[in-house]
């Protein structure tokens, strides 16, 4: 194989060396659990504690404000599921959009069947929503908004602090899935007027199966899980020291590095994108070009397959996709793609491009050229595009 070119850190990112050195003695040498009495324990209890002061203070939240998860998907399932069975007696309608990730998707249809009235808002053709419409969705009933920082197929910012501040007029919480904002763009739960927050460790090279939920100390929410006083009672389970020693390191570096790495990856991701535009033909960038995530640059190609072209990358030794990671096995045309109006045979042909601080021009340059000659060998074997040219 060909050097290994990895465009896919909006499905996971490596774990930073520096992160991996925090977590070791956490596995090996102070490995107790941090909710027993004795002084063996109160050394991982202060680990755990430190990391909650770290990731408060990165979103300008406070320290009890914070609750530590298994990842983005739990962290999403507790909000909309915890909110509506708090706020049942307030009402039985919430409003969330059509291009969220499936863990807020599928939980809205969870809650649906549950007699949950939910309204999926359009987005436009970049992606963002229309304020106007959201604020024309809130009925006296609505208990949450729930709509994510920035898309993870298309890269797309929505406006949250006005989503936040629309909220907040009519009394209705705010929730959003920053899992694939937190650590690449600015976020502050104040300045945002977000009430509820989701994170995951792995998407800003920290470890896997460890994320955070922000709960302003306002919204009272029950217990999410059940069995143990662990996270103030609010999610038993054994504490995974590890996991979230490293994700706050991850974190700290993510926010103090952000500034300087959004530059320099942006730079990376606009040269593949004029690179790709101009020379591959009948391509199109998705999502809006300027409010997007700094390392997504995802395209669609005509008259060609997604899955076609992302086994051939693969064969040079480029890692990509076509859209989420949870959503790799099925054949159906992106829901994101679909919703911003493309036709299902353009939106087949899709592919998710993720860069990180370690992509180089070099790197983009391979992926460009790889590109051109992979979508022009598979155009030569498709029968669309050959009546498509002849009818021109």
């Amino acid at each position: 194989m060909e050097k290994l070119i990895y465009l896919d850190n909006a499905a996971t990112t490596a774990l930073k060396p520096e992160v991996f050195e925090a977590m070791k003695p956490y596995f090996l040498e102070n490995y107790s659990n941090p909710n027993s009495i004795y002084t063996f324990a109160q050394q991982s209890k202060k680990a755990v504690d430190e990391a909650r002061e770290t990731i408060a203070a990165l979103i300008g939240a406070k320290p009890n404000e914070i609750y530590f998860t298994a990842g983005g998907s739990e962290s999403d399932n507790w909000a909309i599921k915890g909110c509506a069975e708090a706020f049942a007696s307030k009402g039985k309608h919430m409003i969330t959009t059509k291009i969220e990730h499936h863990a807020v998707l599928h939980t809205c249809e969870y809650l649906e069947k549950k007699g949950v009235e939910v309204t999926y808002l359009d987005v436009d053709e970049d992606g963002r929503i229309s304020l106007e419409q959201l604020e024309q969705a809130i009925r006296p009933d609505t208990f949450l908004i729930s709509i994510m920082f920035a898309n993870n197929e298309i890269g797309t910012i929505e406006p949250v602090r006005e989503i936040g501040a629309i909220a907040k007029k009519h009394g209705v919480l705010f929730h959003t899935d920053a899992v694939q904002a937190f650590g690449h763009v600015p976020v502050q739960v104040d300045e945002l007027n977000i009430d509820m927050l989701s994170a995951s460790a792995h998407k800003f090279h920290g470890p896997k199966g460890v994320g955070f939920f922000y709960m302003r100390n306002s919204v009272k929410l029950g217990a999410y899980l059940h069995g143990g006083a662990q996270e103030r009672s609010k999610r038993a389970g054994t504490t995974n020291v590890p996991g979230i020693v490293g994700m706050a390191k991850a974190a700290q570096l993510a926010v103090d590095g952000m500034e300087e790495n959004s530059k320099k990856i942006a730079a990376v991701r606009d040269h593949l994108i004029e690179r790709v535009l101009a020379e591959v033909p009948f391509s199109r960038l998705n999502g809006h070009r300027e409010q997007r995530l700094p390392n997504n640059a995802n395209f669609c190609f005509r008259f060609i397959e997604g899955e076609s072209l992302l086994i051939m990358l693969d064969q040079k030794g480029i890692c990509a996709s076509s859209g989420s990671a949870c959503t790799s096995g099925s054949l159906d045309p992106s829901h994101v793609l679909l919703a911003i109006g493309l036709p299902h045979e353009i939106a087949h042909g899709s592919l998710r491009l993720t860069l990180s601080e370690e992509t180089t021009m070099e790197d983009v340059d391979t992926v460009a050229d790889s590109l051109k000659a992979i979508v022009e060998r598979l155009r030569s074997m498709s029968p669309l595009y050959e009546d498509f040219v002849k009818n021109q």
